[in-house]
């Protein structure tokens, strides 16, 4: 019987206290971390992964497909590639109408390297079977506030678990945990262009002048929609271009990570 317990780690507030709980021995062990990277993440979390990586005694492994942001261009000039897709905000040329796209980009960018690597760790080859002897527990950094993003596998022979639920720990309970140990805050992790993001986290990106510009570039790249939308794309939920969008704290857009994101690899 092959018993494997993976940490699924989305390197943000939730998954980084996840990762150092378990280094601190205040959870069981894993045999690794593995991150997805859509190599679209703010400079700051990959500085943030190196850091995490050197406090870790069990290998943190980082695994890709691609650039999820060059694949959303080409598919903006005509090149269909499959998952290059983001819930962009749709608008409607003729009515207005307003909308959202299905999220692609999660299955193809975050889960199926994740379970790429999982399989690779088993010694499983690309459609080989999995042995029915086989156990894989993947631990999520969802947070007790975070719970309706819970979700069980739909493989078989991986189970989902989710400590800080079950040990009822909150978000800000993470956070002081990370201030009481002496840990600096780790970044919120999500693609510098993600349209889940909040006002808050938009600021954030703004922050760093390369990285915003990019966003706003591919914002306007976007307009006029992926191959077979017709709807004009956005990235902020107004409906009007990204530098001219309304940042302002006071009227924050809603967190929709929270709110309607059902990925338990992204903003945590």
């Amino acid at each position: 019987m092959v018993d494997l317990r993976i940490l699924s780690l989305g390197a943000g507030v939730q998954s980084t206290t996840l990762a150092l709980m378990i280094e601190h021995g205040e959870l069981p062990m894993v045999d690794c971390a593995i991150f997805s990277d859509t190599m679209s993440e703010p400079k700051k979390v990959y500085e943030h992964l190196d850091w995490l990586k050197s406090k870790l005694s069990y290998p943190l492994y980082k695994v890709s497909v691609g650039n999820l942001k060059d694949d959303i261009i080409k598919s903006a000039n005509g090149v269909k590639i499959r998952g290059a897709s983001i819930p962009a905000f749709t608008k409607n040329r003729e009515t207005g109408k307003r909308g959202i796209l299905r999220r692609h980009c999660t299955a193809t960018y975050k889960i199926e390297p994740l379970v790429k690597k999982i399989r690779e760790l088993l010694g499983v080859g690309y459609k080989k079977r999995v042995p029915k002897d086989t156990k894989v527990t993947q631990i999520f950094g969802i947070s007790y506030d975070e719970m309706v993003r819970m979700r069980q596998s739909p493989l078989k022979y991986i189970t989902y678990e989710y400590p800080l639920v079950t040990k009822e720990i909150r978000r800000h309970h993470c956070l002081e945990w990370m201030e009481q140990k002496g840990y600096p805050k780790p970044p919120r992790s999500a693609c510098t262009f993600c349209p889940y993001h909040s006002n808050e986290e938009w600021r954030f990106v703004k922050e760093n002048k390369k990285e915003w510009d990019e966003a706003v570039a591919l914002d306007k790249k976007i307009r006029n929609g992926f191959v077979g939308v017709k709807d004009e794309l956005f990235l902020h939920k107004s409906g009007v271009p990204l530098d001219e969008a309304d940042l302002d704290p006071n009227k924050d857009q809603q967190d929709l990570f929270n709110d309607i994101c059902d990925s338990a690899v992204c903003g945590v």
